[in-house]
Order: structure tokens, then C-alpha cells, then sequence
């Protein structure tokens, strides 16, 4: 298939190697399909998914971009979502969890990329996406933020957005600029907002 301009979006559960350390396989086999889970469901700005990656889900979104209003309502959608999801299952599971509690591990952060030519492979019944700005999404996961639950977003998907429509979707917490230099990559720069707001944090 042709290399098509897409949106990417990358919503991790951070935490899950200690979480699957420190509770029992019958209660981690469960909790973590019903997050990712939930996750999937809360789309509703037609992201399709490519690849389900253990603890993450590869979203994609071909075309024209959604509005950045939209954009950041999906994304707090997965945010508050994934928490409600997360507090029914500690009710589920409140006897088993042996002293573990879900919220004091598991938490979420989203990456942003916008990339001009992503190549699209069909393998199967999904959807393998190609490209460079695919491992930049990726790489943006690797990152120095400070803080463990947030929203980062490239300034190659920033650029696309008017600026007063970009800060008066953040006025819920303060959006912050790094950057960080990675090999064969270059200098990836990039803008990050606390989600904890959102929990009441």
C-alpha cells in the first residue's frame, strides 16, 4: 500500500512489569485485557487499531486530522475511563488482590505523532504500520519526563494546530516543552501535560 499522511496514537499502561511481578496471574489476566480493553471501546474520534502490544495499544488514524478539541477530549476520555474501568475491577477482585492496589501501580500515559508517509502493511486482519515517524512514536515512549501519567504530543502533530487552539485546550494543567536527542533520529521536541489533574490529583 501507498505511504499515507496519518495521525498515531500510543496509549500505555505504565507500571505493568511490576504489576504482573506482584499480583497473581489470575487476577493480572484479567485486569490488564479489561484495560486495554476499555480503552479500544472509549474511541470514538475513528482511531483504528494496528497492533495490541502487551501493554499498549497502537492506534492509527489516516487523512484529514480530527479537530484538537476533539483530539484532547479522546484523550481524557482514555485517561478518566481507563480509571473507572480500573476502580470496577478493584471491586471485583477486592479479595484477591492480596494488599496490591491496582491505582498505586498501573497508571497511563498517551503519545501523539503525526507522521506524512506511514506505511500501511495488511497482515492478517490488521494493519502493520512502517515508517520512520512509526519508530519516533515509539521512541517518544522512551522518553525523560518527570512525571508517571501524561499526555505527550510531537511538535510535528503541534505544528498543525493553530496555537490559541492548542492553549485553550490545556487549561487544565500546564503544558510543557523538552526535547531529547536520539540516535539516527535526530532531535525529537515535544510538549507534555500532567493527566493526574484529571483523576482530582
Amino acid at each position: 500500500m501507498k505511504p499515507s499522511p496519518a495521525l498515531i496514537c500510543i496509549p500505555d499502561i505504565s507500571g505493568f512489569t511490576e504489576f504482573m511481578r506482584n499480583v497473581d496471574i489470575e487476577v493480572s489476566s484479567q485486569v490488564i485485557p479489561a484495560l486495554l480493553n476499555e480503552i479500544i471501546y472509549s474511541n470514538e474520534i475513528n482511531l483504528k487499531v494496528s497492533e495490541i502490544e502487551g501493554d499498549a495499544v497502537l492506534f492509527y488514524r489516516k487523512g484529514e486530522l480530527p479537530p484538537f478539541d476533539a483530539l484532547v477530549k479522546q484523550c481524557k476520555a482514555f485517561y478518566t475511563q481507563f480509571y473507572e474501568q480500573m476502580e470496577e475491577l478493584l471491586e471485583k477482585f477486592r479479595d484477591k488482590r492480596k494488599n496490591v492496589s491496582f491505582p498505586e501501580i498501573l497508571g497511563l500515559k498517551i503519545i501523539l505523532h503525526y507522521g506524512d508517509e506511514i506505511g500501511m502493511v495488511p497482515i492478517g486482519n490488521h494493519i502493520k504500520l512502517m515508517g520512520e515517524d512509526v519508530i519516533t512514536a515509539h521512541r517518544l515512549l522512551k522518553n525523560k519526563v518527570p512525571i508517571d501519567e501524561y499526555l505527550l504530543i510531537s511538535d510535528t502533530l503541534l505544528a498543525r494546530y493553530k496555537e490559541d487552539s492548542v492553549a485553550e485546550n490545556f487549561d487544565w494543567a500546564q503544558l510543557k516543552s523538552a526535547q531529547q536527542q536520539v540516535e539516527h533520529l535526530g532531535t525529537l521536541k515535544y510538549h507534555y501535560i500532567n493527566l493526574k489533574p484529571l483523576n482530582g490529583d
